[in-house]
């Protein structure tokens, strides 16, 4: 009964602030980014391609990674669960419609994610060894606001530190259960004593095996999809039709469900992505390039990678499969669709790809909540309260509590983070637009490489610890 008013409660709020708030700031911001940009992320996508192939610059002392890197970074941390589990809820609390809606918010949220992504290098500060950044940086010393930066840095430690990771811990249960019959309370056992193990120390050595299998399983994924979706290419039109009209369809304006479709849609698609959630810049802000502008593309061709690519393989899987309406819901609705395609193996092979997901977004998510509590404090009883927190309680309470439950508090904090984030961003925005026109600029002169140097922004120079 408890857990029952919990969720009344959690959907009560988010509806409200989802439905008449969150999606409209969404969308206008992403628009107005376009407008400004010019449709950066449509008129400048063999641009972002190319610099998949940019260096890494700067001295071979220094632990910088490249463009590619951090563009493999952050896709491995946008494709996981969002694109197996997120989109299934999607589809089925939603319906198809909400698949188009998911589409839309990538198309503009690339924007978005590539004015965060920008501002991240703009305002990146050295470290020991390498650079270090993101918004709490951006906002520290571009908005000069301690009580924002500090604000922004305590909302996505509870929301990647906390909150996602007991979505993490649950769709890993889910699976392991629909696939193998496993008690969701003794899989939770063992995530928690595991990744309370790599927290506290080890981490270097699986974050490379991790970094190596998440890759692959990724690709291993895509392909899959691809061959399904192959197979059954004569369904492909009448899926396509399916989810325009399921998006705009009467039934849905008359029934009351178009706000549902919708709403659901843009939720599902910012968790998958993250255009605009601020989390992607902790990633961007450690690239070494010679312009911020193009780890800012980089990242708006993750935007699509995640969404336009992955996501829409479960989507059509799950489509072909019909078993949207069977009340199935989550990551067990796609294992029941890949059951259907390819038999017994589906279930298992979802199961495996989810767990390396998944388990790699919860070491992710937790040493994004380290890096705000470095920045909060150097407190070291803090940090390992917050480790405790983050890989065991929430862990554990993600493996026992319901699909609705954690789903419910991770897009209350989700949409308080958003906020946060899409308020610096546009106040600081005119950088970006500044700093694109000086990038195509050099373009036009023939530059391959354009080159920024902080002069060139004189009023902020003193503001900018790099690029002299």
């Amino acid at each position: 009964m408890f857990s029952n008013i919990i969720m009344e409660l959690l959907t009560t709020i988010n509806d409200a602030v989802w439905t008449y708030f969150l999606i409209g700031v969404l969308i206008c911001c992403g628009l107005y980014f376009t407008i400004k940009t010019r449709g950066v992320q449509f008129r400048m996508i063999g641009e972002m391609v190319r610099l998949l192939t940019d260096s890494a610059t700067g001295s071979k002392e220094q632990k910088h990674i490249s463009s590619f890197q951090a563009f493999a970074v952050s896709v491995a941390t946008r494709v996981g669960t969002g694109n197996l589990a997120g989109v299934a809820t999607a589809i089925a609390i939603g319906g198809p419609g909400s698949v188009f809606w998911m589409w839309c918010i990538a198309l503009i949220g690339s924007a978005t994610a590539f004015v965060e992504s920008t501002l991240a290098q703009l305002y990146k500060r050295r470290s020991t060894d390498s650079f270090i950044g993101g918004p709490a940086y951006y906002i520290l010393h571009g908005l000069h606001s301690k009580w924002m930066a500090a604000l922004f840095a305590i909302l996505l430690t509870l929301t990647f530190g906390l909150s996602y990771n007991s979505i993490q811990s649950n769709t890993i249960c889910s699976a392991m259960n629909e696939a193998f019959g496993w008690s969701p309370t003794v899989v939770g056992i063992v995530i928690t004593v595991v990744a309370l193990f790599i927290v506290f120390g080890g981490i270097q050595r699986i974050a490379n095996v991790s970094s190596v299998v998440v890759p692959v399983m990724a690709i291993g994924y895509f392909i899959l999809a691809a061959v399904i979706i192959i197979m059954n290419i004569s369904h492909v039109p009448h899926i396509l039709r399916l989810i325009v009209e399921d998006a705009f369809g009467f039934k849905q304006v008359a029934g009351g469900g178009l706000g549902m479709t919708i709403m659901t849609g843009v939720k599902r698609g910012l968790f998958s992505n993250e255009a605009g959630e601020g989390s992607a810049p902790n990633v961007a802000a450690t690239a070494a390039t010679s312009h911020p502008v193009k780890q800012g593309l980089i990242q708006a061709l993750s935007v699509f990678t995640d969404t336009l690519l992955v996501c829409s393989c479960t989507a059509f899987i799950i489509l072909i499969s019909g078993l949207y309406t069977s009340g199935s819901n989550g990551i067990a609705l796609t294992q029941s669709a890949l059951h259907q395609q390819i038999g017994s193996a589906g279930p298992i092979f979802v199961a495996v790809a989810i767990f390396l997901f998944a388990f790699s977004s919860i070491i992710g998510n937790y040493y994004y909540g380290e890096a705000n509590i470095r920045f909060l404090s150097n407190s070291k009883r803090l940090l390992t309260v917050y480790r405790f927190l983050s890989a065991g309680v929430f862990v554990m309470w993600g493996a026992i509590a319901s699909l609705e439950v954690v789903w419910g508090v991770g897009d209350l904090f989700m949409a308080a983070l958003t906020v946060c984030n899409l308020v610096a961003i546009t106040w600081l925005s005119r950088y970006v637009f500044r700093l694109l026109s000086d990038y195509r600029k050099q373009k036009r002169e023939g530059i391959k490489e354009p080159v920024f140097r902080k002069d060139k922004l004189p009023e902020i120079a003193e503001d900018i610890e790099c690029w002299e």
